[in-house]
């Protein structure tokens, strides 16, 4: 009987001060809306990515992870700019093989005023 009576007297409470909340908060929410984790340390966007800025990376860990959104987000500007870094080597590469070698100078010159300096 005495369970009872203390379930009882719980569940009352417990109403009472779920009540409370939802009518002591008005048309104002109780607490304000929390900002999304965003990455704190953002790759830099006016020069290319170096190792120091991969390295000094940190992304926003969420409840069951990492956030998918800011994974692919890094994700796609590191692969972006690899390929921006692979087409210029290739275009700098084929710009070479163009171009007509210079001639070298011949090993068995000898400089006969060497020796006068």
């Amino acid at each position: 009987m005495i369970v009872f009576w203390f379930l009882l007297i719980a569940l009352v409470v417990v109403v009472a001060a779920v009540t409370l909340a939802v009518v002591g908060g008005g048309a104002e929410a109780v607490l304000p809306d929390a900002e999304p984790d965003r990455v704190a340390d953002a790759l830099p966007e006016s020069r290319p990515v170096v190792r120091a800025d991969i390295d000094a990376l940190r992304l926003p860990v969420a409840p069951r992870g990492y956030r998918m959104a800011e994974v692919d987000d890094v994700l796609d500007r590191l692969g972006a700019e690899l390929a921006e870094r692979d087409a210029r080597i290739a275009e700098l590469t084929a710009a070479r093989a163009q171009a007509p070698a210079a001639p070298a100078a011949p090993a068995d010159r000898v400089d006969l005023h060497k020796d006068e300096r």
